[in-house]
């Protein structure tokens, strides 16, 4: 798989980076924002997104690690 980074900043991604962006702003996406580049873009917080993370693995979405 391609070493994806943030079109913003240029940093690596992880896995659940790319999920994050694909759930929050195209599932069909093929560049990807960083979680800190998304939480600037929405205005919140990154503990915020990394707490989503956590909820969309609880209900099994397919997007993130296990």
């Amino acid at each position: 798989m391609k070493e994806e980074c943030c079109k913003k900043c240029g940093r690596k991604l992880s896995r659940d980076e790319i999920g994050l962006h694909k759930k929050l702003f195209n599932r069909a996406a093929e560049s990807f924002y960083c979680i800190s580049c998304s939480a600037e873009y929405f205005g919140v917080t990154t503990a915020l997104l990394e707490e989503k993370i956590i909820q969309f693995k609880e209900m099994g979405c397919t997007l993130f690690e296990k």
